[in-house]
């Protein structure tokens, strides 16, 4: 697992680098079809919508403090050693929550699930980002894109997977518990690709015929570093913090309840949206969540970062307001503004790695990257409570249709705008927080040799 086991030989491609961080985000990526199990554990073990929900809201927020944490780990000890952890405490997850779900021990799916395997999760998520900066430092926005991308796709395996798994198995305790062995074992061979495929580059390696610019055209994009202790005590790091924030609340805010929301939007008119509908409905909404992260990363290295936060908080504000304005008149107008409002929650994950590299240099982006994705721990809880409490609130007062919503679509509109405001404050940081350029050198060569390399 050490930094000498994984330095690429001068004939490596870095092309190979990519699908190595897809086989974990792929794997991990799972998260996003926790809803599966959502009914058949509430039938079997009794459980509320509520109860059920807790191991997925546990794992994002242990996604989030565990990559916070982890990061300074993952950028010491290299990418193998970061993704073969993510592997065993993911798969250990999925076993642990199989011998809750066969006891009927509910909380052991919890502590399974949420707590082991949302450390998978939070490792398993930032362990490429700062080596595709290294292979990619001509391309980091379309690099970071085709990793995360897996992260958005890996519901669209796993879905329908899982469901047939349950159908096959029953949804019952044993069953379920049946489901998760399968997962976990799966998982584990799957994700061991990319740890045995993943390469650091050499010491001073670039990509052949390419040279970092000494001044960069845009003033954002700095050619200095900064350590992760420094980073956070800079205000760009934290108007990051928030853009990165309110972008996932506003997504995550119809991602969570997409199959019921358009229901109930329509639920009143001449064509209402069948379960079936719903569900094609949701599987829209992740291909737009897949394709933002790399279609939208990879237009950022040509229009700017900024630019391009610019672009998802503020048509993603104008899009919200449409679907507010437009009720329930047509639902082609509301599956269109739910894709592109997707398909920027995704590409607003993707592009932040390589904003956080032109803010604060390849030095420790990821452990930088890792502290930023509390912002996603936050939002995890954030987004769905607005939505579901005031969908709630507007039930019991006997509210229907569009209005059960119309008030969280223009909370959202307005956290969009905040983000929007605090993403025009972000400028180039503080000389004051730079490392000093030897002494980063060194730093990086000490932790090379420590892995032996």
């Amino acid at each position: 697992m050490s930094r000498s086991r994984s330095v690429a030989a001068p004939t490596w491609s870095r092309w190979l680098v990519p699908p190595a961080a897809l086989s974990v985000h792929l794997a991990i990526g799972q998260a996003y079809a926790w809803s599966v199990f959502k009914p058949p554990l509430e039938s079997s073990l009794h459980l509320s919508g509520t109860q059920s929900a807790l191991p997925f809201q546990l794992a994002i927020v242990m996604l989030g403090l565990s990559a916070a944490f982890g990061g300074p780990l993952v950028e010491r000890n290299g990418p193998r050693w970061a993704m073969f952890v993510s592997m065993v405490c993911f798969s250990l997850g999925f076993l642990i929550s199989a011998l809750g779900a066969a006891t009927g021990q509910y909380w052991l799916v919890v502590v399974g699930y949420g707590f082991v395997g949302g450390i998978g999760l939070g490792i398993g998520y930032i362990s490429p980002v700062s080596t595709l900066m290294k292979w990619f430092p001509d391309r980091p926005g379309m690099a970071t894109g085709i990793a995360i991308m897996g992260f958005g796709g890996g519901a669209l395996i796993a879905s329908p997977w899982s469901s047939q798994m349950l159908s096959s198995f029953g949804a019952t305790q044993g069953g379920i518990a049946e489901a998760f062995v399968v997962h976990g074992v799966v998982y584990a061979i799957f994700m061991s690709l990319g740890v045995f495929l993943v390469r650091v580059p050499r010491e001073g390696w670039r990509p052949a015929g390419w040279k970092p610019a000494e001044k960069n055209e845009r003033a954002l994009i700095t050619t200095a570093n900064v350590s992760a202790r420094n980073a956070i005590r800079t205000p760009q790091f934290w108007f990051l913090w928030i853009v990165l924030c309110f972008n996932v609340t506003a997504g995550i805010g119809i991602l969570e309840k997409a199959a019921p929301m358009i229901t109930n939007f329509f639920a009143e008119t001449a064509t209402p949206i069948s379960v079936s509908a719903a569900a094609g409905f949701v599987a829209l909404l992740s291909l737009a969540n897949m394709a933002g992260r790399l279609v939208w990363s990879s237009a950022s290295d040509a229009i700017g970062r900024k630019n391009m936060y610019r672009v998802y908080l503020g048509v993603g504000a104008v899009l919200y307001l449409v679907i507010a304005l437009a009720g329930d008149s047509s639902s082609f107008v509301f599956i269109l503004c739910a894709m592109g409002i997707l398909s920027f929650y995704g590409g607003g994950f993707s592009t932040a790695p390589a904003y956080l590299k032109d803010l604060f240099g390849t030095y420790q982006v990821g452990a930088i990257h890792g502290r930023l994705l509390t912002a996603w721990s936050t939002a995890g809880v954030l987004g769905p409570l607005i939505v579901n409490a005031i969908a709630d609130h507007q039930e019991a007062a006997g509210k229907s249709g569009p209005s059960l919503y119309t008030t969280s679509l223009f909370i959202m509109i307005g956290l969009l705008v905040v983000a929007f405001v605090a993403n025009e404050l972000i400028r180039p940081v503080n000389p004051k927080f730079h490392e000093p350029a030897a002494a980063a050198a060194g730093k990086n060569v000490a932790a090379a040799s420590q892995g032996g390399s």
